[in-house]
């Protein structure tokens, strides 16, 4: 897809992967509107020449705020990337409303957003929709339970949409990051991906139109998984 003109909307752009993926888009030609919570973070992409929304997506609030912000407008490219980790634990009910957020953000917003946003985007002619998911949607690891159901319940809706969409001209498209250097990942340990590189695979994707990206080490998790599932899983688990 060139995306020269083109008007983007980047999820949980104004940090970590959605910031990279704006100024990836941005660079290559596109109009690009943001958004986040921060008002210091959103102030800051402003000064850069996006557009901003505030709205936290784990409320209804959020998304008719976002909504309500590129109404009316030639919308040709949709990235949901805003995404939340969750402290639950199945022996402390007192983590639910961490789970619920987690799931509202990750999972429910992307629907309500691809829903909403639709006719903007047919209307188009050709457009697309860019679904952030994970590599731990292909298999998961036990400390990160509510976020990695969210993310392949959202592998599992995307491919389900690219198929009723098909011939629609929207393409619909899946960038499964590895684990990368942001501030949800602060603290953790391991080699990460910077948030530069991994947005510019999801970018070289979405010109090439592709179906799926895989990025970085997650182009090896995919690859054992489908020459043995459970063995990726037993890889991951304790990841």
């Amino acid at each position: 897809m060139d995306v020269r003109g083109m008007l983007a909307l980047v999820t949980g752009g104004s940090d970590g992967i959605g910031r990279e993926i704006a100024l990836q888009l941005q660079g290559l030609g596109a109009a690009v509107i943001v958004t986040g919570r921060s008002a210091e973070k959103l102030a800051a992409m402003q000064a850069l020449g996006f557009g901003t929304i505030a709205g936290d997506l784990s409320e209804a609030a959020g998304i008719d705020a976002i909504a309500k912000g590129v109404a009316g407008k030639p919308l040709a490219l949709l990235v949901n990337n805003a995404g939340v980790g969750s402290d639950y634990d199945p022996a402390n009910a007192a983590t639910l409303a961490s789970a619920a957020r987690c799931i509202d953000t990750n999972l429910y917003a992307p629907i309500a957003l691809v829903t909403r946003l639709l006719p903007q985007l047919s209307a188009q002619g050709k457009a697309m929709i860019v679904n952030v998911t994970s590599g731990l949607a292909i298999a998961p690891r036990a400390n990160g339970a509510i976020y990695c159901a969210t993310k392949a319940a959202l592998r599992s809706y995307t491919q389900a949409i690219r198929h009723l969409l098909k011939g629609s001209g929207v393409h619909v498209m899946e960038a499964l990051p590895p684990l990368v250097a942001t501030n949800m990942t602060s603290g953790r340990g391991g080699k990460m991906m910077t948030a530069r590189d991994c947005a510019a695979e999801i970018a070289r994707g979405i010109r090439a139109d592709s179906d799926e990206v895989a990025v970085g080490q997650t182009k090896i998790l995919r690859l054992v998984h489908s020459i043995s599932p459970a063995l990726a899983r037993r890889i991951m688990i304790r990841y």
